[in-house]
């Protein structure tokens, strides 16, 4: 596979034994982790392919039955571009440097969409942003600007972090800030993921634990009394325990998610041969396409789709490890938050159509359909990538150095033999 992608992109190279001392090909050579790549890949193809399956019956209606894989193709590729010309090639200090716009810009997309005339509600929420032909979901970006911030923060302020108190009032400001302007949309789904990520990377920095319980201890009481203050809220609580008391209301789309499910049985209906997707499954392409893959492909297809997202968070957290035994704190903060935020919405998207979880509006990283969604995705993994390629140089040079002081040492120790 790596000597294909070689060829493929010359630039492109996991080899451990590429020159350190040459800069300009330390310019050029991206380390990357076969593994993590590998389940990439795997995930996006396979995306694709659902996507095409529990969107064929909708995109007739919009003239071609590859209506929404063709754009989905789209967003892919620019993601894909973006990380190649971009976010493989900046170094994680950049972004450490851009820290503060980073923040700026992620709150004010937040806001802006709840300007009259630059938001763009849908289903009742005001979550994107139209560009043309397309709309942004501002939230999308966001996140990953905050978890961005966040590393950029945790690596300039690591000492005031861990032995003070006050090192996460910053944070705690932040979390709170991006918080409101996510419940105004309302995204109570985005809202508690990302105060979730947040903490875990400070928590996972070792910031002062007293600051830590007791931020958690107010958010989560805030989150209830969130959940308790709009009816709509409750009654998703409370319909995701039992759905098919109302199945044609409040429990309408879980109770078809669990139908779907269930008919999967072990080895699936088939690949393409859904038949809750035919307009019985709302949302069956986006929120809700972990239910087709569990009918047409079964409990084999789920298992194989759950140690994928397994594989990739297993391999952030062993790139973040790298990391931070190179003493690269903002790359160690960013793996964390990478590989936090996508295992948790995994999750989350997973435990929500099995009806373990009240109903969010989360999507399945790089299965789900959804442009913004997609080229984050890809952006983030993007990040993880490059956060691998310098704890693996460093790491590189740092064998060079030492070999050469050992073959110094076995030198001088001849000399001084002969002498």
């Amino acid at each position: 596979m790596m000597p294909l992608l070689e060829r493929l992109l010359p630039w492109l190279s996991a080899s451990a034994s590429a020159n350190p001392a040459n800069p300009r090909h330390n310019e050029v050579a991206i380390r990357v982790d076969p593994i993590l790549l590998v389940a990439v890949l795997i995930l996006l193809a396979w995306g694709l392919v659902m996507v095409t399956s529990a969107s064929a019956e909708l995109g007739e209606r919009f003239g071609s039955p590859f209506y929404f894989v063709i754009r989905q193709s789209v967003a892919i590729g620019i993601g894909v571009i973006l990380v190649m010309t971009v976010f493989l090639r900046q170094p994680i200090a950049r972004w450490v440097e851009l820290k503060s716009l980073i923040l700026i810009g992620s709150l004010l997309l937040l806001l802006a969409v709840l300007v009259p005339g630059i938001g763009h509600s849908v289903n009742g929420a005001n979550r994107w942003i139209p560009l043309g032909p397309v709309n942004i979901q501002a939230s999308e970006f966001a996140r990953q600007g905050l978890i961005v911030w966040m590393a950029g923060y945790i690596s300039t302020h690591t000492i005031k972090l861990q032995n003070r108190i006050t090192g996460m009032f910053g944070p705690a400001l932040v979390i709170g800030l991006a918080s409101f302007l996510l419940l105004m949309q309302p995204d109570f789904g985005t809202t508690a993921v990302l105060a979730i990520t947040l903490f875990a990377m400070a928590w996972l920095a070792r910031a002062q634990w007293q600051m830590m319980v007791g931020s958690t201890a107010i958010l989560s009481f805030l989150g209830v009394i969130v959940v308790l203050s709009q009816q709509y809220r409750v009654e998703r609580l409370l319909s995701f325990s039992n759905p098919f008391a109302d199945p044609f209301g409040h429990g309408y789309q879980l109770a078809n998610a669990l139908i779907a499910i269930g008919t999967g049985g072990i080895f699936g209906r088939g690949l393409g041969e859904s038949v809750q997707k035919l307009s019985y499954l709302p949302e069956a392409h986006t929120d809700f396409i972990f239910a087709v893959l569990a009918e047409e492909l079964g409990l084999v297809g789920v298992i194989c789709l759950m140690l994928l997202y397994g594989v990739i968070v297993w391999r952030g957290f062993v790139i973040a490890g790298m990391a931070w035994r190179e003493h690269q704190i903002a790359g160690a903060a960013l793996a964390w938050g990478i590989s936090f935020w996508f295992g948790m919405q995994a999750l989350i998207n997973m435990g929500v159509n099995m009806g373990v979880l009240p109903t969010k509006g989360l999507t399945l990283p790089l299965m789900s359909y959804g442009g913004s969604a997609i080229i984050v995705a890809i952006i983030s993994l993007g990040l993880l990538m490059r956060v691998h390629h310098e704890a693996a140089l460093i790491m590189e040079m740092r064998a060079s150095v030492e070999s050469k002081r050992r073959r110094n040492d076995r030198d001088q120790q001849t000399q001084e033999v002969y002498s």
